[in-house]
């Protein structure tokens, strides 16, 4: 895969959630051999959670949210399992987070410049249709980590 990759349409018409909800824009490096992968989140955008703040200068600066950033780490499994696992929602694939064993927000992200994030598969254990993978994810901004966790999910085969 070349990078930087703009999301397929297969990929977008695949999605569990509506394109708007993604939140990523594009995958800026990929290596299936390390099982890792790094996604662009633009935060000069629409972000849900974000765009709902009661902002105050000093009391509450506007900053893109955390439920934001933890949905992020859904959709960069998403991502991960779709291109480096070939699993496909259209065929019967649904992932569900089971583990949050870490989540560390380091750095208070102000809309503007992209997040780059993280994923790397650290552990994944294939059980016939049944998949159970851990991650790990960092997330980037202007050079400083504003994020990072340790995250467990299982992915499901069921009848398409």
């Amino acid at each position: 895969m070349d990078c930087p990759y703009s999301f397929d349409q297969d990929f977008l018409d695949d999605l569990p959630y509506e394109p708007s909800v993604l939140l990523l824009d594009r995958i800026e490096r990929y290596d299936q051999a390390s099982r890792e992968l790094v996604c662009r989140m633009p935060t000069d955008v629409s972000i849900p959670f974000t765009d709902a703040q009661r902002v105050h200068p000093v009391k509450h600066p506007r900053h893109v949210s955390g439920a934001a950033m933890v949905h992020v780490t859904g959709m960069l499994g998403f991502v991960q399992v779709f291109y480096m696992h070939g699993l496909r929602h259209g065929d019967g694939w649904t992932g569900y987070g089971t583990h949050v064993h870490k989540a560390v927000f380091r750095k208070m992200v102000a809309p503007g410049t992209p997040v780059m994030c993280s994923c790397k598969e650290v552990r994944a254990r294939l059980m016939g249709e049944r998949v159970f993978i851990t991650y790990e994810f960092e997330f980037r901004h202007e050079g400083e980590i504003a994020y990072e966790s340790k995250q467990s999910a299982m992915w499901i085969k069921t009848e398409a």
